[in-house]
């Protein structure tokens, strides 16, 4: 059933869905335009994001405890870089701190990962060696 509205001289007309439609789009395509607008303004917001994904990522992989160093040091250029961001003589510097924040933050994500592998390995290596004792001394039967 089609809603009845009253235009400006009296007449009754139809409202349409449609027309709401292209209003909610192209208050859609206004929003994404502002946005990209002022990520490309500012694009230290950006790189301070991905560098905080990246010690978070790095964080879940336990790198405080295999790569400390490391991680130390992307946390450090992560606060440099947040600091940077804030301070407008300093600005222009924000964006390669966050760069190295997330590459420091990614290495010691793959050192962690790379650590509890070989820890892996050498357990497996372990039973394995293990299980070789027993079958050429016949335990475990």
């Amino acid at each position: 059933m089609a809603a009845l509205s009253h235009s400006g001289n009296g007449s009754p007309m139809k409202a349409s869905f449609a027309h709401l439609r292209r209003i909610l789009y192209v208050t859609a395509c206004a929003t994404a335009l502002f946005c990209g607008a002022a990520l490309a303004q500012d694009p230290a917001s950006a790189d301070l994001m991905a560098a905080q994904q990246a010690v978070e990522r790095a964080d879940r992989a336990d790198a405080d405890q295999y790569a400390p160093d490391t991680m130390a040091m992307a946390r450090q250029q992560l606060e440099q870089a947040q600091r940077a961001a804030l301070d407008r003589r300093e600005r222009k510097q924000a964006p390669v701190l966050a760069q190295r924040a997330a590459a420091d933050a990614d290495l010691a994500r793959v050192q962690s990962e790379e650590s509890v592998a070989q820890a892996q390995l050498a357990q497996r290596k372990a039973e394995v060696e293990q299980l070789q004792r027993q079958l050429a001394t016949g335990e475990g039967r």
